[in-house]
């Protein structure tokens, strides 16, 4: 080839390389409001909504511009299908990295399966929390540290396309000025797409909930969305077309000028932007009905309405009520009807279930029922009847389950067992928090009697078996505690620990080819 189309061909290609923004995008996890500042630069969605109140679902969407009855990830388990479009894989020609400050966004040591698809970096690396040891050196870490840790990386990877996902769990903004600071140092921030947005909100004692994950009013799903454009165009500009977190991955592709794949279900936010249409927005939270047993709910958000499918209907005029406390569904039987059918129409569109099912094999189902487990329940997949418990009449029981979580989290198990709810209900996460309590104590009889429960209420649940199998194996019982880890390490292939556990437990068993496989899934 001559020489001088040589050097054409590679001006050309710095040039097209040249003109891919970096792309920048920071979340944060129980985020209500953000500074103003943050805002100076950026289109500012004033009626953003998440599409589900939990971390993994909601991020999940933001990752996969899909809904959750289409991805299935949450806080439980579910593992994002390989068909589902993901953002960081689809950005061909970026070096994609993601740094995250929660054990749930933990691809190996949480339950976000998947979400390390098309990173060259996921810098998480959380363990599970000991008698005693604190959050922040087991599942969280704070802010300026994941911060501090992503400017290092941008150090040494900033000269060719980026795209950069940082995951913060509190409302920092001096450490996401520091990340501004940086880019502007490098003389990257001008010509990047920057969005910032917050997976869900907290509720904060409204309607009787105290954090997040349950209901589906504003103070859970009305979350800050901002988006810094390439040479800040628009900076500044108020935008008040309804808009969701489904809609940020199809926007990021625009803007570095890749096709949106067909299967993501979100549309650009510089549409939105630019027609101001005012497009109906979901949500959904399934975490009721699989951690307790209890109704799902969704809601549908049209016009000035805000309609909530529960076993007791909620419909309220958001305009004379924003805090929605006056429910109408009573006085106004025509306004509920029509928005229950529009929700109806949504629903309908979907009948294929794209997310990995985590049920149980008839094998691994005979071998549960041959250790004594009776009874097993199927565990619901994003279905929308809503029969059964409203969980507006049982929320208290949530509360003090979410509050016994944050104390496991802390390494304060005697802490947690005072707090759940007594007598325990029969619900999964109360049956589960009780035996992991125990599980930190070196309770392990109590714990597994506690655990075996949990399992019958929800059988494919991976943190269950693993908790069984550990309490097992410490009271000597390899066989049973294999079977069980086994069923873990199944569902969460990479888990290093449960791989541990299972390998000791076939030591047991004299089983050293298979504990010497199962060793070599730690690495």
């Amino acid at each position: 080839m001559p020489r001088r189309f040589v050097l054409l061909f590679f001006f050309l290609a710095s040039t097209l390389a040249a003109a891919k923004p970096n792309i920048v995008l920071i979340t944060i996890s129980s985020a209500n409001k953000l500074s103003s500042a943050l805002a100076h630069d950026s289109l500012i969605f004033d009626r953003a909504y998440a599409q589900s109140p939990e971390t993994i679902s909601s991020t999940a969407t933001i990752l996969t511009g899909t809904y959750p009855q289409t991805h299935h990830a949450g806080e439980l388990g579910g593992a994002l299908a390989p068909t589902l479009p993901f953002l960081s894989d689809l950005l061909h020609g970026y070096r994609s990295a993601a740094f995250v400050s929660t054990i749930q966004l933990d691809p190996k040591n949480g339950s976000a399966q998947g979400f390390s698809r098309g990173f060259a970096t996921y810098d998480a690396g959380f363990h599970r929390a000991a008698k005693g040891e604190g959050r922040f050196v087991s599942v969280e870490r704070r802010a300026p540290e994941v911060v501090a840790r992503a400017t290092a990386w941008l150090a040494q990877n900033s000269k060719s396309p980026f795209f950069l996902w940082v995951q913060l769990n509190d409302s920092g903004d001096v450490a996401i000025a520091k990340l501004f600071a940086t880019l502007k140092t490098q003389k990257l921030y001008d010509d990047s797409l920057v969005v910032i947005a917050a997976d869900h909100g907290q509720s904060l004692g409204a309607h009787g909930e105290d954090s997040h994950g349950i209901f589906l009013y504003d103070e859970t799903v009305h979350v800050p969305l901002l988006l810094k454009m390439p040479q800040n165009q628009n900076a500044g500009k108020k935008v008040q077309a309804r808009v969701g977190l489904i809609d940020i991955a199809p926007t990021i592709l625009e803007v570095a000028g890749i096709p949106v794949p067909s299967q993501m279900q979100g549309q650009s936010l510089l549409r939105s932007a630019k027609s101001e249409s005012d497009r109906p927005a979901y949500s959904r939270s399934d975490l009721p009905q699989r951690a307790f047993g209890w109704s799902p709910l969704e809601s549908w958000r049209a016009g000035k309405y805000l309609y909530i499918r529960a076993p007791k209907p909620e419909l309220y005029d958001l305009t004379l009520d924003p805090g929605a406390k006056k429910n109408l569904s009573q006085s106004s039987k025509a306004t509920l009807d029509t928005m229950a059918a529009q929700l109806n129409a949504f629903d309908a569109r979907f009948t294929a279930q794209a997310g990995k099912s985590t049920e149980l094999t008839s094998t691994e189902m005979q071998k549960l029922a041959s250790l004594g487990y009776v009874g097993l329940q199927k565990s619901p997949v994003g279905g929308t009847a809503v029969t059964g418990v409203d969980p507006k009449d049982t929320i208290d029981i949530a509360n003090k389950v979410f509050a016994a979580i944050a104390f496991l989290n802390d390494g304060k198990p005697d802490r947690a067992l005072a707090t759940l709810p007594m007598p325990l209900p029969n619900a999964y996460l109360a049956q589960y928090a009780a035996g992991a309590a125990l599980a930190q104590q070196q309770q392990y009889p109590q714990a597994v009697a506690r655990l075996h429960q949990a399992i019958e209420l929800q059988p494919d649940s991976a943190w269950a078996h693993y908790q069984m199998g550990l309490c097992l194996l410490k009271t000597a019982d390899y066989k049973t505690a294999a079977v069980h880890l086994e069923i873990a390490t199944n569902r969460l292939p990479d888990f290093a620990a449960a791989h541990d556990l299972l390998a000791q437990a076939y030591d047991h068993l004299g089983r050293a080819e298979d504990a010497r496989r199962q060793r070599s899934k730690t690495k």
